[in-house]
């Protein structure tokens, strides 16, 4: 019940010594202050690394072909292994919980130079033989026109999906790229899409010169026959792909008499291992960003608990007043303890807000001036805010505990004879 005694005796406590009060209060304000500054921190480098990741697949792993380097089954070693289309079928039978098998092969990049000519303009870009489904696994924006679709894989249409970095490499300012044609080591592909790809640092200048044509178009175009030059292969939700790759290792083992033993025969990359790592790495940060938040604030909690005893002993005589005029040692403890959690809550509710106008100003400073790499948004959800007041309520009752129960141990008589 509200006692409008109680609250004016509480602020005339905690005005008496304003100084003493100030300082005793900025402990747990420092405290909760660095608290939420810290998970911000930590929540704006996990952003920023998941905006690295885009929308990519991250249940996904990447195969590309390497040297054997073991003899097997009369097979040499130091001979390359050579996946196949019959590999990525056998793949897609045997192994379950495989959401998307994208075979790819490549032109440019670490396979050399690649001239791709549009009139009296060329250009060195790398080029990829995909199927469609390699948009879900690598995530791009269709500005202009569309992606390979199956009928273009079932029919070897010479069709391309260029990005606007290759675009503004071969054509006008203003000049439409949609029906034209580029030449791809003199065989010519009609342009169908234009995309572009996005990262946490802006748009990324050679993720946008990059042409996409369709599988089966690339094989026939450039004499690939069957190859395959690497796949990405991504895991259903709720499977990782790193349980499962041993899974497709043995499979491409068993067709191409790779010795078990060899783990440099296949190359890959585990993306969601990587992920997991870097997930892992956040959880380790938050961690540490609670237990460095909350030592301070109990450093600022021991200093209210102090405070507290000291104005307990300073009022030694008016407690004994009260318990002779027949105040129970309830009534006591309460106020002692109510007035302990009303500094601990105006105080660290301060930190909160002050931490908050922070958040808000980075926010905006980033916001203004453009992304930063490695770091987005900073914030900390509303159950952050909940849990720091609960923690403030609980270091408050804290706080009073030992003060309250020092004053009810004081005997009416003895307090009345200190002067």
């Amino acid at each position: 019940m509200f006692s409008r005694d109680r609250w004016s005796e509480i602020l005339e406590v905690m005005s008496a010594n304003w100084f003493r009060t100030t300082l005793t209060a900025f402990g747990v304000f420092w405290g909760i202050f660095i608290l939420i500054i810290l998970l911000a921190a930590g929540k704006g480098f996990e952003n920023g690394v998941n905006l690295d990741f885009g929308d990519t697949a991250t249940n996904t792993m990447f195969m590309w072909t390497r040297t054997a380097t073991k003899a097997y089954q009369g097979m040499p070693k130091d001979r390359r292994i050579n996946y196949t289309t019959q590999d990525v079928e056998d793949i897609r039978q045997n192994v379950p919980n495989l959401r998307y098998i994208s075979p790819r092969n490549q032109l440019g990049g670490f396979n050399g130079t690649n001239n791709v000519v549009r009139g009296i303009k060329t250009g060195a870009f790398d080029v990829y033989g995909d199927y469609p489904e390699i948009i879900k696994q690598e995530p791009m924006d269709i500005i202009q026109g569309r992606f390979i679709n199956q009928n273009d894989i079932n029919k070897n249409r010479k069709v391309a999906i260029i990005g606007r970095g290759v675009r503004s490499s071969l054509y006008e300012k203003d000049e439409d790229a949609l029906g034209s044609y580029i030449k791809i080591q003199g065989v010519n592909f009609m342009v169908i899409g234009v995309y572009k790809k996005k990262s946490s640092g802006g748009d990324g200048e050679e993720d946008q010169k990059q042409i996409y044509i369709p599988f089966t178009a690339f094989s026939q175009a450039f004499n690939m026959g069957n190859r395959v030059g690497w796949m990405a292969v991504t895991a259903v939700d709720g499977k990782p792909i790193t349980d499962i790759k041993e899974s497709v290792f043995d499979i491409v083992r068993k067709n191409h008499k790779i010795h078990p033993e060899d783990e440099r025969a296949i190359g890959h990359f585990d993306l969601f291992e990587q992920y997991s790592k870097v997930q892992r790495l956040f959880a380790a940060i938050r961690i540490i960003a609670y237990f460095v938040g909350i030592m301070v604030l109990l450093s600022g909690v021991i200093g209210v608990s102090n405070i507290m005893l000291i104005v307990v002993k300073e009022r030694t005589k008016e407690i004994g007043i009260r318990r002779s005029l027949g105040a129970s040692p309830w009534n006591i403890r309460g106020q002692i303890l109510t007035e302990s959690v009303f500094l601990t809550i105006i105080s660290g509710m301060a930190g909160i807000v002050f931490a908050s106008l922070i958040i808000f100003l980075i926010n905006f400073a980033i916001d203004s001036s453009g992304p930063v790499d490695m770091f987005a948004n900073p914030s900390v959800n509303l159950g952050v805010v909940i849990a720091a007041l609960s923690i403030l309520i609980i270091s408050g009752l804290l706080a009073g505990f030992i003060p309250a129960q020092n004053a009810i141990k004081i005997r009416p008589i003895e307090a009345l004879r200190i002067e």
